[in-house]
């Protein structure tokens, strides 16, 4: 008997789930002792463990959130780990495994091809190993690219040497939707892309980076092999109809809100840019073309709203997804014109899916709100400040109003945790729902009376 259940316990321990968790946990755990070393540093000093864990972290994570400015405090040993994390954090755990089974001409069981579905968000089961390696394709093509294209800005900038590895690094990190950069120096640490907010190449195909990044696999397959909008599945139109209305609406309102504040000085056409580019950021790539911490309230609470919805499920991005929070608006909408079913674009939602998108609605506002609090009880900011971390923390965007290299030991530790679960959290949970296949009920209880609203 006890045999029997630690097999069905070891058994339950090999799910997908559990496994990409443990694959984020240890990919964090190896970072960290690689970026710990002192060789690992300009300077030949350790930044200590928990500086090294929350940058390991933030990369495996996708993020972008630093304590310690990219370019100035790791050398290239550093600056090549945190970008080899980034590359296998895009990807996704299982993904990453796969590329290298691939390469060991390794044969993948039927567990290895569950964990990668649920890895890459796919529907079936059929064909996901030909995903997987288009996904692997698509992805070294589009950031080989990105670094050629980048290379035009950056070369006539920093010069030929320093030029392409820039082009490189960031082309990796936009796809990623990494938010990581390495154009900080020692008397302008932490300035991301601020001073390059005039340069249409660098922005343009930065931005165009982590959108396609933020899209999903499952979406580019359907671009590419259906090619029809009106034939794609419905996660495809969902993910692309809500992407652009996204886009197109944040950008006319960082417009307004921005036109006198930090867009000042700029020609029209730079603040149409520069508007675009922070309307396109917050789900969930990280970099910034103005002064976050300057911007003002309304623009700020725009930039929080964006960065809880996030990108697309199986993409770079994280946030609750915009699937998710097209469901519950659509959910709304059904219940408000009294209709029973939640339909969207000619085609029936299931309730199942609907209970799941209010769980990680839920459970990422409680994650958010708990931080948050924490953060304010260490006295890491002011309110404002500390509900914007917490929510590009669990968001794995990056962007911050300044205060993330100050925060205090706790302050850092509640963040590594809420990247953490941010990156997985959602994800491993919808997982975990998802192998719920309506566990049988031998019976209900008398239904009560409950008054709501």
């Amino acid at each position: 008997m006890k045999k029997i259940k630690l097999l069905k316990s070891s058994k339950k321990w090999q799910s997908p789930a559990n496994i990409i968790v443990t694959g984020f946990l240890g990919t964090i755990l190896i970072g960290t002792i690689l970026l710990i070393l002192p060789f690992a540093t300009k300077s030949g000093s350790s930044v200590g463990f928990l500086n090294a864990l929350f940058t390991s972290t933030s990369a495996v994570c996708v993020t972008g959130l630093v304590v310690k400015d990219t370019a100035t405090t790791w050398n290239v040993f550093g600056q090549t780990v945190i970008l080899i994390l980034i590359q296998i954090g895009g990807l996704g755990i299982m993904t990453a495994a796969a590329l290298f089974s691939l390469i060991l001409r390794r044969k993948m069981g039927l567990k290895e091809r569950l964990t990668l579905q649920e890895s890459i968000n796919d529907f079936n089961l059929q064909g996901v190993v030909k995903l997987f390696k288009y996904i692997i394709i698509a992805t070294f093509s589009i950031e080989f690219v990105g670094a050629i294209i980048l290379s035009f800005g950056f070369i006539p900038i920093f010069g030929v040497k320093s030029g392409i590895a820039k082009s490189v690094f960031h082309s990796i990190s936009a796809f990623c939707n990494a938010g990581f950069d390495i154009l900080g120096t020692t008397a302008q640490p932490y300035q991301s892309l601020t001073n390059l907010n005039n340069n249409p190449l660098i922005i343009i195909t930065i931005a165009l980076l982590f959108i396609i990044g933020g899209l999903g696999f499952v979406v580019w397959r359907d671009i590419v092999q259906t090619k029809k909008f009106r034939e794609f599945s419905l996660h495809s139109k969902v993910v692309i109809i809500f992407t652009a209305i996204l886009i197109f609406s944040a950008t006319i309102l960082f417009f307004l809100f921005e036109y006198s504040n930090t867009l000042e000085g700029m020609g029209f056409l730079q603040k149409v840019l520069n508007s675009f580019f922070q309307a396109v950021t917050p789900r969930t790539a990280g970099f910034n073309t103005i002064p976050l911490d300057s911007m003002t309230n309304q623009s700020q609470l725009v930039t929080i709203i964006l960065m809880f919805i996030g990108a697309a499920p199986g993409s770079t991005g994280g946030g609750i997804k915009i699937t998710t929070f097209a469901i519950i608006l659509f959910t709304v909408v059904t219940y408000v014109r009294g209709i029973n079913d939640v339909n969207m674009y000619q085609r029936k939602v299931s309730q199942t899916i609907v209970k799941k998108s209010l769980s990680i609605v839920f459970m990422a506002f409680s994650l958010i709100m708990t931080t948050t609090i924490i953060l304010l009880i260490s006295k890491a900011g002011t309110l404002a400040e500390c509900l914007f971390e917490a929510t590009s923390a669990f968001g794995t965007v990056g962007l911050s109003t300044g205060i993330t290299p100050s925060l205090p030991i706790v302050g850092k530790f509640m963040i590594i945790v809420t990247m953490f679960f941010g990156r997985v959290g959602p994800l491993a949970i919808a997982l975990s729902l998802s192998q719920i296949k309506g566990n049988k009920q031998l019976y209900t209880y008398p239904e009560g009376k409950i008054s709501v609203g």
